[in-house]
């Protein structure tokens, strides 16, 4: 019978495993509810001991690394058998989290979830993880970097195919390898600068050192700058495209809302001035993510309550990536030149985004050959953005509609897979801002203070590292003495 006083293995040293102050963490890392298989998983020194306890391996004898191993899973106190299933040993460092860890795949019950986990509580010196907290415990070996962890945390919650993509590259160390290269170079050019102000007066250091790193300096400033550049794709395809439908009263907004839902998300009624607030849902426009966002009609009104709605409505406008601007057909005129004049004066007056689709709604109302008019006639008109011609009533033009918007979504995004990895958060926007700026800080101090021009790459390369949380003095060290061999 394997009791609780069990030990450690002989790598940990002979080291009780019921010690107290033994870091070791459980929990159900597959998700909750009923299904098939649940993944409880534990990390710590006395992750073997919960092994042997649960599992009936004797001490010193584990299964083999990595290897799925059928077992009863047993209750360490009772000895009552609470499960059948398979434990997976993965010895340190080879585990996701750098450590010792087990995991045991049961059946997805949730009184068989609740049984094991409460027996692996009552193993001493093991204790229910905290949120994140094997993610964090794989940066701290070394496993992930910062952007990494982002990404895996993107991965798990992507809900599209678009966001999965750009999340499984950044998880996958594309935009970290770009910064860590960044890195690499700022230290190379630190290390140079300081082994000059340090040593070039015992004629130790060329001083042509100097050109190369201005050099470079200027590439990592030029190169950063246009990463720089990106227009949000990444950010917007991580969070959704905030694409806002807009126009005046009854002009059918809360009907497209509805229909591109599928579902009756607002309400729709002949009374101008129904929808009073901003009514968002979620969707999926060809595998890019978007937050549709119906407002309320735009006009003049006396009403309190419908002009807390107008206000609410251009706050969002303000605040779109992409307005659809629905307009009725029926009080569109036949004639193309006034047709196209009442439609920019309408756009003017309503304040759409830059990023603008003209959605014509109710061409049920009008007659085809009108709809044939407008749809050749402005296409030839200068100034307007691009136009739709469709029907919520009858769903005529829905497709070409849709094939529009969803260009327009995936030109916001870009594609995630395609040139060099994206920006995916505010924070590394900002912290790589002030890398560049803290890099034009040495051009310009580079002939006055060389001093002053060091500490300028020595705060762009922090900022750096605060992206992918490693940087370190020992670095730039090892490089001075690499490169110049001093003090051998």
């Amino acid at each position: 019978m394997h009791r609780l006083s069990c030990r450690h293995s002989s790598s940990l040293d002979g080291a009780s495993v019921g010690m107290a102050d033994a870091d070791t963490i459980f929990a159900l890392s597959s998700g909750h509810g009923r299904c098939g298989v649940a993944v409880v998983r534990v990390s710590g020194p006395a992750s073997p001991t919960a092994l042997s306890c649960m599992a009936g391996f004797r001490r010193g004898l584990m299964p083999p690394p990595r290897t799925a191993v059928l077992r009863s899973i047993t209750d360490p106190h009772s000895n009552e058998v609470l499960d059948r299933g398979l434990v997976l040993w993965f010895p340190g460092p080879h585990s996701f989290s750098g450590e010792d860890s087990v995991e045991f795949h049961i059946h997805g019950g949730p009184a068989v979830i609740t049984s094991v986990l409460q027996a692996l509580g009552s193993v001493p010196g093991v204790r229910p993880a905290e949120a994140g907290e094997f993610t964090r415990r794989a940066f701290q070996a070394g496993k992930l970097d910062l952007t990494e962890v982002e990404g895996l945390g993107d991965l798990i919650h992507a809900e599209t195919e678009a966001q999965r993509r750009q999340a499984l590259r950044q998880m996958s160390g594309d935009l970290g390898r770009l910064y860590q290269a960044w890195s690499h170079r700022m230290k190379r050019c630190l290390a140079h600068v300081e082994a000059f102000i340090d040593f070039s007066e015992d004629e130790l250091i060329d001083d042509g050192i100097l050109t190369e790193v201005d050099r470079t300096v200027a590439q990592l400033q030029a190169e950063m700058e246009q990463h720089l550049k990106d227009e949000r794709r990444g950010e917007r395809l991580r969070t959704g495209v905030q694409v806002v439908i807009a126009g005046a009263t009854n002009a059918g907004k809360s009907s497209l809302l509805n229909t591109l839902c599928q579902r009756p998300a607002a309400i729709v009624s002949p009374i101008p001035g129904t929808t009073r607030d901003v009514v968002d849902t979620a969707l999926d426009i060809g595998g890019f993510p978007v937050l549709l966002s119906d407002t309320a009609g735009l006009r003049d009104s006396s009403d309190l309550v419908e002009r807390e709605g107008i206000r609410r409505a251009v706050e969002r406008l303000e605040q779109a990536d992409l307005t659809l601007m629905v307009v009725d057909c029926s009080h569109i005129p036949a004639d193309v030149q006034p047709a196209a004049s009442f439609l920019r004066e309408h756009l003017h007056k309503l304040m759409p985004s830059d990023q603008c689709l003209l959605v014509l709604n109710k061409t049920d109302l009008i007659a085809d050959s009108q709809r044939e008019k407008l749809a050749v006639g402005l296409q030839s008109v200068p100034g307007l953005p691009p136009f739709c011609l469709i029907s919520c009533q009858t769903h005529q033009g829905l497709t070409d509609f849709l094939t529009a918007l969803h260009s327009r979504v995936k030109t916001l995004c870009g594609n995630p897979l395609s040139g060099s990895p994206t920006l995916t958060q505010a924070r590394h926007r900002t912290h790589l801002q002030r890398s560049v700026a803290a890099l034009a800080q040495y051009q310009r101090y580079r002939d006055a203070d060389l001093a002053l021009a060091a500490e300028g790459v020595r705060l762009a390369l922090t900022c750096l590292g605060r992206i992918t949380g490693r940087v370190g003095a020992e670095e730039i060290l090892d490089i001075i003495f690499k490169d110049f061999c001093i003090g051998k």
